[in-house]
């Protein structure tokens, strides 16, 4: 069973989710803002169950075929210029991806597949029958790659493309929430347990309000909080700016936004509210 741990506060909708896929078997597709801690989600639950993981990030330009495998022809190919005996067994030249990795694992391991929205569309579908039967055919050594054991299959998306409904069917899913603002305070406890009380309230009040902002392009992400507070605990002068409200800015807003637009909009309401005065 998974719980929240030292490092990762989990909401109970997430835990029943966890253990719901761990118990039917089929991959746990976690979708959610970036920064609200799905890629850490599958390294807190290797840590709690004492078992590998293996990380496979997408990239655009990634294909299934890679977390199978991929044969090296050009190693071979110069190989054999050199008269390397490694040749003569076509073995030497397949490279083994992170899904005959894990499918190698004697203890049950966990799996991540990250951001599977980045790649193409017919990716997910490319994956259906090794996630269904646990197995996948070598072509070029004839051989038969079965999972020891069925690993623990954890894939994230930020939800930047649909996924095909043939892939959705094999999944459970779950949508991380944006945490509450009494879900935020458990989480900056894990991280700064010795924040003051009173920067700890101010700077959550702000964070919210700018989250509620009409007109942001990109809302702040808990990551993001958790720097900015790292930055104003090591900062008296901006803290104090901050508790005491002596500025209209927001001090140290680069830990916040992270775009031109964003922060042209925050200087304006800034402006207009000394004008207000």
């Amino acid at each position: 069973m998974f719980n929240s741990t030292d490092n990762y506060i989990a909401s109970d909708d997430l835990k029943l989710a966890v253990n719901a896929a761990i118990a039917l078997e089929k991959p746990l597709l976690i979708k959610g803002e970036p920064g609200t801690g799905k890629t850490q989600l599958a390294e807190e639950l290797a840590r709690s169950l004492n078992c590998e993981l293996f990380q496979w990030h997408i990239k655009s330009t990634t294909k299934a075929q890679q977390g199978l495998y991929e044969y090296d022809a050009v190693s071979r190919l110069r190989d054999s210029q050199l008269g390397d005996e490694r040749v003569h067994d076509i073995s030497n030249y397949i490279v083994k991806g992170k899904l005959w990795q894990a499918f190698e694992e004697d203890k049950r391991p966990i799996l991540l597949i990250d951001e599977i929205d980045k790649a193409d569309i017919e990716f997910p579908n490319d994956l259906l029958q090794e996630l269904d039967k646990m197995e996948f055919f070598v072509y070029e050594t004839q051989q038969v790659v079965k999972a020891k054991q069925r690993p623990i299959i954890i894939i994230t998306s930020n939800n930047e493309k649909e996924l095909p409904d043939a892939f959705l069917r094999r999944c459970f899913f779950h949508y991380i929430k944006f945490p509450t603002k009494t879900e935020m305070e458990q989480i900056i406890d894990v991280h700064y347990p010795n924040v003051k009380k009173e920067l700890l309230t101010q700077s959550l009040e702000v964070f919210f309000e700018l989250r509620e902002l009409n007109g942001l392009k990109k809302k702040p992400s808990t990551s993001e909080l958790l720097d900015w507070l790292k930055l104003l605990m090591a900062d008296d002068i901006a803290q104090d700016q901050l508790v005491n409200k002596k500025t209209d800015v927001i001090p140290l807003f680069g830990a916040l936004l992270k775009n031109e637009q964003d922060v042209s909009l925050l200087e304006k309401l800034a402006f207009m509210s000394r004008r207000d005065r």
